[in-house]
């Protein structure tokens, strides 16, 4: 993960709820959705380029994050980004970072959901 697309806690935690609302409004509650439907969500929602991975490092598979950037030619930390963009949403204090990370983003204990508005 290069510094040219680090974002600060506050503007990770404003594009996951944004593109996790559109998500959720477009294709419903799902564990993971793919690469089309998180990028089609950055662009609905205006997310600069440089910054779209942060919504596939939570939103996407392991294995998806890591084929999406490897067919780019880039090498980006799926469970450093992922940690990341769970701490902005978290009520707790990060604690419970020991858990496996190719859980889904539904599975992880302590999320704020109140930043998802259209989260039911």
């Amino acid at each position: 993960m290069s510094s040219v697309c680090a974002i600060s806690p506050s503007d990770k935690r404003a594009q996951a709820r944004r593109v996790g609302d559109d998500l959720l409004r477009h294709h419903g509650k799902k564990p993971y959705y793919s690469v089309e439907e998180v990028k089609a969500a950055n662009r609905r929602n205006q997310v600069p380029f440089d910054v779209e991975c942060w919504s596939h490092a939570l939103f996407n598979t392991h294995e998806d994050f890591d084929a999406m950037h490897a067919a780019l030619g880039e090498a980006c930390d799926y469970v450093g980004m992922k940690t990341q963009m769970l701490q902005a949403v978290s009520l707790g204090e990060g604690g419970w970072f020991d858990f496996d990370f190719d859980l889904s983003w539904l599975e992880f204990p302590d999320i704020d959901w109140s930043v998802f508005d259209f989260f039911d």
